[in-house]
């Protein structure tokens, strides 16, 4: 979640509840909520109760009707199968790169539509030219907020980088990397719609990372990475 003066920021919505309705793995529940068996030979996972997004908002005391925009990076299951925990925010924003990249007739195993069909989708194009390939999307108009595309793992990636006014900033890098140990051995992930690309991207995440005006740079999926409070 990213709180500014502008907004409130979710980025992505995980798994959705009906992948383990009790907290616990459920192998016929995943395959159905993933939509084909394909999808759940790579995609298992077990989702304990009070994890799930609108579970942790509660926690925090946030309605989804509070959020202003979701960010979905890209549309792959476990960033946005949840969509439907988050239904009352007010917007849903992804890269209209992602939406092609989704509709193809080759990424229909990858992408099952069902996890975004009854969402409203805000499909944006670049206005910007932050990152490996020149191309973001400046969500504020004050260059606070950059959704920066990392092709390469899926056409629409990008990465989100938060910059407050002295230039520290943040960098949420979802899936063009695992965790720390990506950027660091530049270890990319072996799901890839262009490997050179994700390698490409990966290469701009490690530079990122080592600014010095850097204060975190964060993977979706880094294993590591312990809830806390980021301010800047």
């Amino acid at each position: 979640m990213i709180e500014h003066p502008k907004g409130k920021f979710l980025v992505d919505t995980g798994w959705a509840r009906d992948m383990s309705p009790n907290g616990e793995f459920d192998k016929k529940a995943q395959i159905k909520s993933l939509g084909s068996v394909i999808l759940y030979e790579v995609n298992q996972g077990r989702i304990p109760l009070g994890e799930c997004i609108d579970e942790q908002l509660a926690e925090m005391g946030i309605k989804d009707s509070d959020i202003d925009a979701v960010l979905l990076t890209h549309l792959d299951c476990d960033h946005a199968n949840g969509l439907k925990q988050v239904k009352s925010a007010k917007k849903f924003l992804v890269a209209a790169d992602e939406v092609r990249f989704a509709s193809k007739a080759t990424n229909r195993v990858r992408y099952y539509k069902k996890w975004w069909k009854e969402t409203p989708l805000t499909e944006f194009e670049w206005n910007d030219t932050q990152g490996p390939v020149g191309k973001s999307y400046d969500l504020l108009g004050d260059g606070s907020i950059e959704l920066i595309n990392i092709p390469g793992h899926a056409d629409g990636l990008f990465a989100v980088k938060v910059k407050n006014d002295d230039g520290k900033f943040v960098l949420l890098f979802s899936d063009g990397g695992y965790a720390k140990k990506s950027w660091e051995e530049m270890i990319t992930s072996r799901i890839a719609a262009d490997k050179a690309q994700q390698k490409n991207s990966l290469a701009w995440i490690r530079e990122q990372s080592l600014d010095e005006n850097c204060v975190e740079s964060l993977a979706n999926h880094d294993p590591d990475i312990k809830p806390h409070v980021i301010e800047l």
